[in-house]
């Protein structure tokens, strides 16, 4: 077997055995679902949830490794960071954080991550649905009220 042929059978070994290592792929129950404008939902469902809610939608190319390792890594961090499914757990203040932050990160164009944009295209967050956006996130700092927000 030529040097070619023993390492391109070692990578196919590899990626083969990959695939028995186990992944975490978990849809946690429970938690306080957000409470939005219809609109806004529809956007955060549709452009954020898959990665920022417990109600992660886990594609075929989900479960074959490398890709599953990833894909479990970047939806467990997001998850950490700001999870739509607790956000009635989040402390008034921290909601308006987040809520602000969101939308800094969707205007900065970091969100939704262009790598999955690649394979949601749908996922892509208009000027107007950014202006929903917007306003959504000033309602949250609205509702806990100005001075206490500051």
């Amino acid at each position: 077997m030529s040097k070619t042929r023993a390492i391109l059978a070692a990578v196919v070994g590899l990626l083969v055995a990959a695939q028995f290592i186990p992944v975490g792929r978990k849809n946690p129950a429970g938690g306080s679902e957000i409470s939005a404008p219809a609109e806004v939902a529809a956007i955060l469902e549709r452009s954020c949830y898959d990665c920022h809610s417990n109600r992660t939608k886990w594609p075929w190319y989900g479960r074959v490794a490398p890709v599953s390792w990833l894909l479990a890594h970047d939806v467990s961090e997001a998850r950490e960071r700001l999870n739509f499914s607790r956000w009635g757990e989040y402390a008034a203040k921290e909601r308006v954080d987040l809520a602000e932050e969101a939308v800094e990160e969707v205007e900065k164009g970091a969100m939704p991550m262009k790598i999955y944009l690649l394979v949601h295209r749908g996922a892509r967050v208009s000027a107007s649905e950014l202006e929903l956006l917007r306003a959504w996130a000033e309602g949250v700092r609205g509702a806990m009220g100005d001075r206490e927000a500051r």
